[in-house]
């Protein structure tokens, strides 16, 4: 890896790590999950006291909405289907840093059908 993209790596890690802690900060119950391949279920989940799931995809690189969204989707599938979810208990969103911001002050990015609870179409 070269000094850039192993610099970029960190600045990534780094990101993670403040959004999971801030949120813990918050009294969120939030975990980090690990990378299985390709079957990778996002970069953390939220355990919601209701039994749904929230997973997130934390992202600081240049701003691909549409493939951030997809990618979060299938990672939200393959969380689900690890732990035998229905996936009606289950949401993702990607958490998007905005440069010199803190976390609080990141984007999050879903559909409106998501955000809206539509049937899916």
């Amino acid at each position: 890896m070269t000094s850039q993209g192993a610099r970029n790596k960190r600045k990534g890690a780094q990101w993670e790590t403040d959004l999971r802690e801030g949120l813990r900060a918050e009294g969120l119950d939030v975990e980090s999950l690990r990378l299985h391949g390709t079957e990778d279920e996002g970069d953390m989940v939220i355990r919601e006291d209701d039994g749904h799931w929230l997973v997130i995809e934390a992202k600081n690189a240049r701003f691909e909405p549409g493939v951030f969204l997809g990618q979060a989707q299938i990672e939200r599938e393959h969380f689900a289907k690890h732990r035998g979810l229905d996936l009606d208990r289950v949401e993702s969103i990607v958490v998007v840093k905005r440069r010199g911001k803190p976390w609080r002050k990141a984007f999050v990015l879903t559909t409106v059908e998501e955000y809206l609870g539509l049937d899916p179409q």
